[in-house]
């Protein structure tokens, strides 16, 4: 496969995960624990469905992945993302991408929403002071 490490970053919302590839034996650690200690079960669920749906590409590679930014939930997109799209850089495979796509379209596009900001002389960024002129 290969020999020097790949790096892929992913974003959703406010949350940026960086995942680095490299040669090993299937390991997957976040913030430098291992997947069973991180988040909740939900979010670790989350994640090894990427896993599961890789099946025998990622026995060969070991992931790291550094995350910040965002709240749980986003943070669990953007690891998600980040590992599928290095899977696929990694392994060179199109069936692999065609299975994420088909499984979930999150999973290889990410999702481009963000918050919308706050306006001047508002409360909120949709927010208006209500008027009462009858």
């Amino acid at each position: 496969m290969n020999e020097v490490p790949l790096t892929v970053s992913a974003r959703f919302k406010r949350a940026t995960a960086r995942a680095t590839l490299r040669e090993g034996n299937g390991e997957l650690r976040i913030d430098r624990k291992p997947l069973d200690v991180y988040g909740t079960e939900l979010a670790r669920e989350r994640i090894r469905e990427v896993l599961y749906l890789a099946g025998d590409a990622t026995k060969k590679v070991d992931i790291s992945v550094h995350v910040e930014g965002g709240g749980i939930s986003g943070q669990t997109n953007a690891i998600r993302t980040s590992i599928a799209t290095g899977l696929i850089q990694w392994t060179k495979d199109p069936n692999l991408r065609q299975k994420f796509m088909e499984y979930d379209r999150s999973i290889v596009k990410g999702d481009a929403r963000v918050k919308e900001s706050k306006k001047a002389g508002r409360r909120r960024a949709r927010a208006k002071k209500q008027k009462s002129y009858r």
